[in-house]
C-alpha cells in the first residue's frame, strides 16, 4: 500500500546560508541528527552533488541497535533545496529564508513499514533538534 508524501517543517532564528551549512556539514549533522536523545549520530559523510552520496549513522547510544541512513542526491540547488533517494523513496529539503529566519521543508516518501504518523513524529523530532542546534552555536 502505498501513501501520500509526508511533510514536516520548522522555522529557524537564522539565516538561510547557515541553516544550510548546518543541515549539510558532517561536523554539525553529527550534533542534531538523531529523534530521541537515547540515540545518537556519531559519524556523517556528506558528498553534496548530484550523484553524490550522504550517509549518517544513527544508533542507539546503548549500541542496542542502529542502521546508516544513506541516500544519493539527485537534485541541488544550493542553497535553496536538494533532494536524494533513499532505497526506493525520495525526499526534498527545502530552505526558505524570510525576514531573517529561514523555513526547513521536509517532503519525504513514507516507508511501509511503521505506521504514518509515526514516520512524522520522528522526522519532525529530528528537525526539532536541528532547530535547537541551529539557534544555540
Amino acid at each position: 500500500m502505498t501513501h501520500d508524501k509526508i511533510t514536516v517543517k520548522i522555522t529557524i532564528s537564522a539565516d538561510r546560508q547557515k541553516v544550510w551549512d548546518y543541515y549539510t556539514k558532517p561536523e554539525h549533522i553529527t550534533k542534531w541528527n538523531f529523534a530521541d536523545s537515547s540515540w545518537h549520530c556519531p559519524w556523517a559523510t556528506n558528498d553534496l552533488r548530484v550523484g553524490g552520496r550522504y550517509v549518517a549513522r544513527m544508533e542507539a547510544k546503548d549500541g542496542s541497535s542502529g542502521f546508516d541512513f544513506d541516500a544519493t542526491y539527485t537534485d541541488i540547488n544550493q542553497p535553496k533545496y536538494f533532494s536524494y533517494k533513499f532505497g526506493d523513496r525520495f525526499a526534498t529539503v527545502e530552505f526558505k529564508e524570510h525576514s531573517g529566519q529561514t523555513d526547513v521543508i521536509i517532503i519525504f516518501d513514507p516507508d511501509n513499514e511503521f505506521h504514518i504518523d509515526f514516520q512524522r513524529k520522528g522526522w519532525q523530532a529530528i528537525l526539532d533538534n536541528f532547530k535547537k542546534y541551529t539557534e544555540e552555536n
